[in-house]
């Protein structure tokens, strides 16, 4: 009885455990948010929910996730702090800044986008950034706008009291109360709450922001990945709750772009519009008597719209022209009886006519009230406007949508104004090239993507040797001229991924990304913009039509590191230009010392490679190739290079260097016709003359337009005879222009040339490709011969091979052969061709000519 009752209890237990761990997975998960008064984008509402454009949305992912919000109400600042200890989960309405970045973590689809504008009592018209010398000017204390305001006086000399507040309302009750002259919000909160405090925007606007919400560094990384999925999906559906928010709180104040005075008179004129047409319709329908007063009515509408320094309009069902003001007329530059029943694909190019359309149907097919911005394009494409345009329903007795009324505002010149701030802020006005400002910030976005380990990237800086001297003799115009043309010079080799900006003075900084992972390959691929950099730089300037010399120092950091900061990357690169410097100028150096020694060793084997090719200091080495008996009947040429202080460097040495220098051209000239030079001298002895000669050919050579030229100069030059000579190409030579490369192939057949695949079956040669080429050999490489007798797999490959070759008519060459068990393996399998260690090393022409019969198993 007693272990019954002790099962059941056990049973019980289990049950009860995990009935709780169910009830504990099953609870919402509490993300704590803070909330500081920053009406419209977000605030408390009276029900304690969170309220606003960040909280509607916020409250929408939080629904469709499970997710239970906790609000934590709490100044600005006091938020921020509180969100940096990890103390809130969710910080909404954050703006960017690389500060901020160090220690709050990000998504990666801004959440809104606005910019900063300074608010005044109406009776104070702030027209540029001089008006603000000593005024009072209340700003979020600890915000991006203060300091960036502070900067922004001091860079025009300016002095201004900045009173810092803890909430935008208080910047604004201060202003109301005559304490402060102006103060700084953001755009769509000083909009929103303007009105009530009396207060005016101005004209002055800057640091245009992306607004996020944020979390303490390295937390809750799985909060911004969700909130960046619904953001991305909201943002790319009109009709999402992401724009029923903007609109709900963006469509019950104006825009910064339109004055409030201005905006209400807008409204009121559209409403009038509305009524007095509607109302004329009516009359003319119920009372004839009235028609001469109904026009005198239109008439006096007309004059007041007319006046306004608006574009109002009216589109029928059917997107065509009801009504147009005056200002519409002019814009089309045709009077109204010429506007009434056209659309807009008469007026204006395909791309801004098929957007209006879209705008417009929303409104007559789902009743929108649409506020948008329209770029707007003439036929010619000669004229750019850019409009904030407003557009509503228009409805009949029934509520049936039977037209829109439209009121655009021209704010081009406004745009170009901040595309003029944008440029003075973050292009340097002599060469037109990204600043230190604008660098610095897209250093910051490469460090944090390539710290993830996907690539690697590089730090150029590019310094003018001497360039004081120029400036000194023949003055700063001089000077200014050759850095313009040097910016010019450094843009024809930078990739649109790449950044170059222009640091000031004569410093230029080059940012490469997208570098290979492989230190070796990337340090090559850096070597060679380095390169090219420091020629382009050295070639003579034309300064009014005065030759004038001038070189450059460029030095090199890679990133990332163990230190990959923003001002260590700097300073690596900076201390790399100085030794380039030291070095002699016109140089180039990296930072990495072992990095250096390698591009050292690398351009000083190649300047003797050079040298070596002029010189001839290259010799043939033969290893032989046999039959089953054992029987020469044939050799492979493998060069070798007689280093005058280093002796025989082998070519795994410097044939990679030659490909990737361009030399291999050259070499390969020089090994074709040392081996036709050859096959003369064996053609006089009647032990040798029967022997074919394999040559190696690059993919490089093949590929160049005179290989096929070369081949053949050669054969004429040497009277060499062709059906001796074989040419071997390698598999991956196969995936570069198949059809050129048949089209040679049977040239060089042509001619009674043979032709081998070397390393047949460690590449991706395609069996399809592989019955079309003029081959008489494959060549089975040794990786499957070395472990013939150890794996099942490789002796099944070489079968394979054996009986395609059989299949096709083509001999078959087994390389690599070092055993006596491998040789007997191979030629049970039906081999007949084999090359390798067992029979001989590579060795100078001499060792052929006393050839044995049978193979050694030295």
């Amino acid at each position: 009885m007693q272990r019954p009752l002790l099962h059941h209890l056990s049973l019980l237990l289990l049950l009860s455990s995990l009935i709780t761990n169910a009830a504990v997975a099953a609870q919402p998960r509490q993300v704590s948010v803070g909330v500081y008064a920053n009406e419209p984008k977000i605030l408390l509402g009276q029900d304690g929910r969170l309220s606003g454009i960040f909280g509607e949305l916020l409250n929408e992912i939080a629904r469709q996730e499970d997710w239970q919000l906790l609000p934590q109400p709490c100044e600005w600042q006091q938020c921020l702090e509180r969100t940096q200890r990890g103390e809130i989960d969710l910080l909404p309405d954050v703006a960017y800044s690389d500060s901020r970045a160090q220690v709050l973590d990000f998504h990666k689809h801004p959440a809104l986008f606005s910019w900063s504008q300074l608010y005044s009592s109406e009776n104070l018209h702030l027209k540029s950034i001089l008006d603000l010398h000593g005024m009072r000017i209340a700003v979020l204390q600890g915000s991006v706008q203060e300091q960036y305001l502070q900067d922004l006086l001091d860079s025009f000399g300016l002095k201004a009291q900045l009173l810092g507040v803890q909430s935008l309302s208080q910047g604004f009750e201060l202003v109301a109360s005559g304490q402060a002259d102006a103060a700084v919000a953001n755009q769509r909160f000083g909009d929103f709450h303007a009105p009530h405090y009396r207060l005016q925007s101005s004209s002055i606007m800057f640091q245009p922001a992306q607004l996020f919400f944020a979390t303490r560094k390295g937390q809750n990384a799985d909060l911004l990945s969700t909130i960046d999925r619904y953001l991305q999906a909201w943002q790319n559906s009109p009709s999402s709750v992401y724009y029923q928010s903007l609109q709900r709180w963006g469509g019950e104040r104006p825009k910064v772009l339109i004055p409030t005075a201005v905006w209400w008179g807008l409204a009121t004129l559209a409403l009038l519009l509305a009524i007095a047409l509607g109302g004329a319709l009516l009359l003319r329908r119920q009372v004839r008597e009235k028609t001469q007063h109904l026009q005198a009515s239109e008439q006096r509408l007309n004059t007041i719209l007319d006046s306004v320094e608006a574009y109002i309009y009216i589109k029928d069902a059917q997107l065509r022209y009801q009504y147009a003001n005056r200002k519409v007329c002019e814009l089309f530059g045709l009077p109204l009886e010429q506007v009434i029943g056209k659309t807009d694909d008469q007026f204006f190019d395909l791309d801004t006519a098929t957007n209006l359309h879209e705008n417009d149907r929303r409104v007559l097919k789902l009743g929108e009230r649409v506020q948008t911005e329209e770029i707007n394009r003439s036929l010619t494409g000669e004229t750019d406007l850019a409009f904030l345009s407003t557009k509503l329903p228009l409805r009949d007795s029934r509520g049936e949508i039977y037209a829109l009324c439209g009121i655009s505002t021209d704010i081009s010149e406004h745009k170009k104004n901040l595309e003029k701030i944008n440029q003075l802020a973050f292009y340097d006005p002599l060469t037109g090239l990204p600043n230190r400002r604008l660098l610095l910030d897209r250093l910051q976005q490469a460090l944090a993507k390539h710290a993830r380990g996907l690539q690697q990237g590089a730090l150029l800086f590019i310094d003018l040797d001497n360039f004081k001297d120029l400036n000194d003799t023949l003055g700063h115009d001089m000077g200014d001229q050759l850095l313009q043309q040097v910016a010019q010079r450094l843009s024809s080799h930078v990739r649109a991924q790449d950044t170059l900006a222009r640091l000031g003075g004569d410093e230029f900084v080059l940012m490469l990304e997208g570098l290979s992972l492989q230190p070796a390959q990337a340090v090559s691929q850096v070597e060679h913009v380095g390169n090219k950099i420091v020629a382009a730089l050295s070639a003579p300037y034309s300064l009014l039509e005065r030759n004038h010399s001038s070189t450059a120092s460029v030095g090199i950091a890679l990133f990332p590191n163990d230190r990959s900061t923003v001002d260590e990357v700097l300073k690596r690169a900076d201390m790399a230009m100085y030794q380039a410097k030291a070095a002699g100028r016109n140089a180039m150096r990296f930072f990495d010392p072992q990095m250096q020694a390698e591009v050292s060793a690398r351009a000083s084997l190649e300047f003797d490679l050079r040298q070596s090719l002029a010189e001839r200091r290259f010799i043939l080495h033969y290893q032989p190739q046999v039959d089953a008996q054992g029987q020469l009947i044939g050799a492979e040429a493998l060069v070798r290079w007689q280093h005058p202080t280093r002796g025989m460097v082998p070519p795994a040495e410097f044939i990679p260097l030659a490909e990737s220098s361009g030399l291999i051209l050259h070499l390969g000239r020089l090994i074709l016709y040392s081996a036709c030079e050859q096959l003369v001298a064996w053609a006089q002895d009647p032990q040798l003359k029967q022997l074919t000669l394999a040559v190696n050919v690059s993919a490089r050579q093949f590929h160049h337009p005179d290989f096929v030229a070369d081949v053949c100069a050669a054969l004429a030059e040497s009277g060499a005879d062709p059906r001796r000579l074989e040419l071997e190409l390698t598999e991956s030579q196969l995936v570069e222009d198949v059809e050129n490369l048949i089209s040679k192939m049977s040239q060089l057949k042509a001619q009674g040339i043979q032709l081998a695949l070397d390393d047949f079956g460690a590449g991706y040669s395609s069996l399809n490709y592989l019955k079309r080429l003029p081959l008489d050999q494959l060549k089975i490489d040794q990786s499957f011969v070395r472990d013939l007798l150890e794996h099942p797999s490789d002796a099944a490959i070489v079968r394979t091979i054996l009986a395609l070759g059989d299949n096709l008519g083509l001999s078959v060459t087994a390389e690599g052969v070092e055993t006596q068990a491998q040789y007997e393996a191979l030629q049970r399998m039906g081999c007949r061709r084999f090359q390798g260690y067992l029979f001989a090393k590579p060795g100078p022409a001499s060792a052929l000519e006393n050839w044995p019969r049978t193979p050694t198993t030295e």
